[in-house]
């Protein structure tokens, strides 16, 4: 297994690196989202995703999915798409995306802003609540910048150790989307033996594009007792910040 994905005769085989923390039989989002993700770009050509927002809509087991994409809105400076992502002729998920024309302008410097360890300063990292042996968990190469895991609240760097869809290189956008819907993992606020907090859903805000192959994810997530809950992240790379990304979670005891 080279790749979350392969690709056969236009379709694309979910491999075991896909796997999930919540079921072994289940991908993780962030590769389901990249491929959306991939998709779009392959059919808008060109632009910059400003936005992305997403809806998992079942559980994705591995199997071999289909995707689609359609423009929703055209325009010159702003166009809207929308992918989907099928298992059997079953819709599985989907992703709206708001792409912009870019333009260069001159503006003045911004000011100075605090900065996360960098990748080499930052320690290695394992996810501890994944089951398997294999998974996304592997496919993933995970360093701790700032924070206690399991405290709510924590600055970690993400970088894919494989493609995406074998034989590919990763776009900017899909590394982003790959580990976006980590959010929630990396500060995770329960233990979580005991309790599940699955994000239904993510929505990402981009302002430029990632450089380089880490995603840097400073992430906050708060529960509350009606089984709800929130995770959002301040997206880095390491020339400083990308954007930010929200989860909305569903809570429950196991």
């Amino acid at each position: 297994m080279q790749a979350f994905y392969i690709q056969q005769h236009g379709h694309y085989v979910a491999t075991e690196l896909t796997r999930g923390p919540w079921s072994d039989e289940a991908q993780h989002g962030g590769p389901p989202l990249a491929l959306l993700g991939r998709e779009i770009e392959r059919a808008a050509g060109g632009g910059f995703v400003a936005r992305l927002t997403a809806e998992l809509l079942r559980p994705l087991p591995f199997g071999t999915y289909e995707l689609s994409c359609e423009l929703l809105r055209p325009g010159k400076r702003a166009r809207l798409f929308q992918a989907r992502l099928s298992l059997n002729g079953s819709e599985c998920a989907r992703a709206t995306a708001l792409l912009l024309q870019e333009a260069p302008v001159e503006l003045p410097q911004p000011p100075i802003r605090p900065r996360l360890a960098q990748p080499e300063e930052s320690p290695e990292y394992k996810f501890s609540f994944f089951k398997a042996p294999i998974g996304y968990h592997t496919a993933m190469d995970l360093r701790v910048a700032a924070g206690v895991w399991g405290s709510g609240q924590m600055a970690a760097w993400l970088r894919m150790r494989v493609p995406l869809v074998a034989g590919e290189e990763p776009s900017p956008l899909q590394r982003v989307l790959v580990a976006a819907d980590a959010g929630n993992g990396v500060s995770a606020p329960l233990p979580v033996d005991e309790f599940v907090f699955i994000n239904p859903d993510l929505t990402l805000h981009l302002h430029r594009r990632l450089v380089g192959d880490w995603v840097g994810l400073d992430g906050l997530t708060r529960v509350e007792g009606n089984g709800v809950g929130l995770a959002q992240a301040e997206i880095f790379d390491t020339c400083g910040p990308v954007g930010r990304s929200m989860q909305s979670l569903l809570v429950s005891r196991r």
